[in-house]
């Protein structure tokens, strides 16, 4: 991971004129065929930030082709050739991290001071990452003596090809980055569809990768909405393999358009996700660090996050000492102007996603959870004049909800969390695993034992033990049943992109 992010500057310069986006393919910036635009907005002010291409099937398949032409010279490159233009890449978007920071704060409505902490740091780790992991992936050797002589057999790693990458709204150059970066470093080339919501960190880091010298047709970024871009990038023939992250109807229907031509494919999708609170979490030593680890897993990124914690089991006999914590620090979040270095918690992503995000509130209340804090919109006269259009809507905690309820069975991907009680850990265990998803979870314990013990009865892709999204690049995550097939990080994500091939020879006799 790389170094903290500088202090941040007491204030930005609002953007003057709204970004004119274009899709990038073989080397060459230009619009969609035809000309077609939609509109990228800030969420917190409701202000039109961006001009997108409207792509279809026309610009995938000049992508693609595009593509196809690069990739026998870029899989032949060595590869510390691929990661030394990796490395550029990175450091062009360190050198300009401010201004990233501020177009993902804006295209997101996330807290700046998040953006610039969080999001492109770990965008600039993904890229010198996968550049230093290819360069240490060795060709494997294995030798066995035959009746006369012996053989040796080298297992060698073919690039796929063409490689789809496609990202999510929630986490954009973060995941964009650690999509296409591993797919580069194995000797992919790529075409990239970041989300239509939310297109301009990839529009501008499609500028640098131009700065930073690739080969034309090497990396491409298609711009569009998925039933028009997305669907034909998934379906067009020549694509190898697909990477995606976003929710699980669409990685339903991505599996079933590949599985037709056995395209690869790794769906990280929903989740949702237990928290499991063990009582020795919330004595007295412990409890505000377990309060606070509690809070920022449910509601970092406005709860936005595919591993957010969103069901909150508590043990029994500390119920009555966590619950009224955790309402008293959900209720001090700073809630205001993502551009205000002060505030903890922004907009959501759009209007339209915090009405689905209320619905499954009201849903839940109506069939008789107690809202304990939040469970509404944010009014535009408690908010700062400059975000009073936007998309606010306040952290919520609910409890008195029936575990086979919407709002524990389905993903929320808001704001939201309920709290359950438990009373040993076989009944933690079948709640927590009692969904269709098995993404991740957190187990909050000081007791070593247990904390392994519930680890290893819960069916999830990654588990947290007294903290959350702690993340080491080298290993890999992903998720069980409906939150996916396949692994991202480390050599996982490389292998990915990557056949391998057996060469065997007679070394004597």
């Amino acid at each position: 991971m790389s170094s903290a992010a500088p202090p941040l500057p007491a204030s930005y310069p609002a953007r003057v004129q709204p970004a004119v986006i274009c899709n990038l393919i073989d080397g060459c910036f230009r619009p969609a065929r035809g000309g077609a635009t939609t509109v990228a907005q800030n969420p917190a002010t409701n202000q039109m930030i961006a001009t997108v291409p409207d792509s279809t099937a026309h610009d995938v398949n000049e992508a693609v082709a595009a593509a196809s032409r690069a990739f026998p010279e870029w899989s032949a490159r060595p590869a510390d050739e691929r990661a030394a233009l990796l490395m550029r890449l990175a450091d062009l978007v360190e050198r300009d991290l401010d201004a990233f920071a501020l177009a993902e704060s804006e295209n997101t409505g996330k807290p700046l001071a998040l953006a610039r902490s969080l999001d492109v740091p770990r965008s600039i780790a993904n890229l010198r990452h996968f550049a230093h992991a290819v360069m240490e992936d060795r060709t494997r050797l294995f030798e066995q003596e035959l009746p006369q002589g012996s053989m040796q057999s080298t297992v060698l790693r073919k690039p796929l090809g063409v490689a789809a990458c496609i990202s999510p709204w929630n986490l954009p150059l973060y995941l964009f980055t650690w999509k296409i970066a591993p797919a580069l470093a194995a000797g992919c080339t790529v075409v990239g569809k970041p989300s239509e919501v939310t297109p301009v960190t990839a529009w501008m880091l499609s500028q640098r990768m131009v700065d930073a010298g690739f080969p034309a047709g090497v990396c491409n970024v298609v711009h569009g909405r998925g039933p028009l871009a997305g669907a034909a990038l998934v379906a067009q023939p020549d694509v190898a393999c697909i990477t995606f992250t976003g929710g699980t109807l669409t990685g339903e229907s991505i599996a079933r358009s590949a599985a037709g031509s056995f395209k690869r494919t790794a769906l990280e999708l929903g989740g949702s996700n237990a928290a499991i609170v063990c009582a020795d979490a919330a004595n007295d030593a412990h409890l505000p660090a377990t309060v606070d680890a509690l809070v920022r897993a449910m509601f970092t990124n406005q709860g936005q996050v595919c591993h957010c914690a969103s069901r909150i089991l508590i043990e029994r006999s500390c119920w009555d000492r966590l619950v009224p914590a955790l309402v008293e620090r959900t209720r001090a979040l700073r809630i205001g102007d993502p551009l205000d270095a002060t505030t903890d918690f922004g907009s959501l992503i759009s209007a339209a996603h915090l009405l689905r995000v209320a619905s499954m509130v009201n849903a839940a209340v109506g069939d008789g959870a107690r809202v304990l804090c939040g469970g509404e919109r944010i009014p535009a006269d408690a908010l700062p004049e400059r975000v009073r259009s936007g998309a606010f809507y306040a952290p919520t905690l609910l409890q008195d909800v029936s575990v086979d309820s919407n709002a524990n069975q389905e993903e929320i991907f808001g704001p939201v969390a309920t709290l359950i009680p438990f009373s040993t850990d076989a009944e933690a265990i079948r709640i927590a695993n009692g969904t269709k998803y098995g993404l991740s979870a957190t187990v909050w314990t000081r007791d070593d034992e247990r904390a392994m013990r519930l680890s290893r009865a819960l069916t999830v892709g990654t588990v947290w033990i007294n903290g959350w999204m702690m993340r080491d690049l080298r290993v890999p995550i992903g998720g069980f049943r409906c939150s996916g097939i396949g692994r991202e990080g480390g050599m996982d994500a490389l292998h990915f992109f990557a056949e391998p091939m057996v060469v065997v020879r007679r070394t004597g006799g």
